[in-house]
């Protein structure tokens, strides 16, 4: 049955063979023009406007300088990548495999190409406002060989969707001013009632997501489950040598998720530690 109960606990120990690839050309990418050092300054910068200078991340000012952007593809993207694959994983939502995975806020591409591994293949059209995280994520399609196609385009609106679609929203509602939030959140669950697949992530901190209560229990009460998750991965060196660099802590991923399995999927259920 859907719930919003308790943290799962669950170890993720082996990262997928093909981030290897990814993750080199990553680093090969970003590197190339800047040295380690600047891209830990802007990782700090902006894993404090995360965290304390929301009014930044409203304005779209996290993506304005080279090195911040290098951050985020060195250093959210892996994790977003991560936390996705695991998700979809352990709730079986990658099986059977969408017809096509629409990925809202899309960034960098990495948690709409997540799913689409995880599923054996679907394809991807990637949505966000940035026109540089539209060329990341078509560089991230092509990397990890993944059919898909990015857009600029307001993450707000919800594209006409086909059958057996999937629809995912990784760490964007939280960006979003109030009123447009509320918007998206209302189409994501009109897009499940009409049969497709929803899933949304966000970070664990409750105060970078105020609203999360009243809509996980919207979502339960359409249907969905609601679920915060504690994962031990391996962590991919660089991102760990960012991490260490920039004192941040990444051993164990922390998150929260919704869940509509849409009308022809019914919801499955997970175990968890006591």
């Amino acid at each position: 049955m859907p719930d919003a109960g308790s943290p799962i606990r669950m170890t993720h120990s082996a990262t997928p063979d093909i981030l290897a690839d990814w993750l080199a050309a990553l680093e090969a990418r970003h590197l190339a023009d800047l040295r380690f050092q600047e891209v830990t300054r802007a990782l700090r910068a902006l894993s404090s406007a995360y965290v304390e200078r929301r009014h930044k991340v409203a304005r779209g000012s996290t993506l304005d300088s080279h090195g911040k952007r290098a951050a985020f593809a060195l250093f959210y993207a892996p994790l977003h990548f991560l936390a996705t694959h695991h998700v979809v994983s352990a709730l079986d939502t990658a099986m059977p495999a969408p017809s096509r995975i629409v990925d809202i806020g899309c960034g960098t591409g990495a948690a709409g190409a997540a799913w689409a591994i995880a599923s054996g293949g679907a394809s991807v059209i990637g949505i966000d406002r940035h026109p540089w995280a539209v060329d990341e994520a078509h560089w991230t399609y092509r990397t990890l060989h993944v059919r898909g196609q990015a857009r600029q385009g307001d993450a707000t609106r919800l594209p006409r969707l086909q059958p057996g679609t999937a629809v995912i929203a990784a760490y964007v509602l939280n960006e979003l001013p109030e009123e447009a939030r509320q918007r998206l959140e209302m189409s994501l669950v009109a897009a499940a009632a009409g049969g497709a697949r929803v899933l949304v992530l966000e970070p664990i901190a409750t105060s970078v997501t105020p609203w999360w209560e009243t809509t996980a229990a919207r979502v339960v009460a359409a249907g969905g489950r609601a679920d915060q998750w504690r994962i031990s991965i391996d962590v991919p060196p660089l991102v760990r040598s960012l991490a260490d660099a920039a004192g941040l802590n990444v051993g164990e991923l922390k998150f929260k998720s919704l869940f509509i399995a849409g009308m022809r999927y019914p919801a499955m259920s997970v175990e968890r530690d006591q």
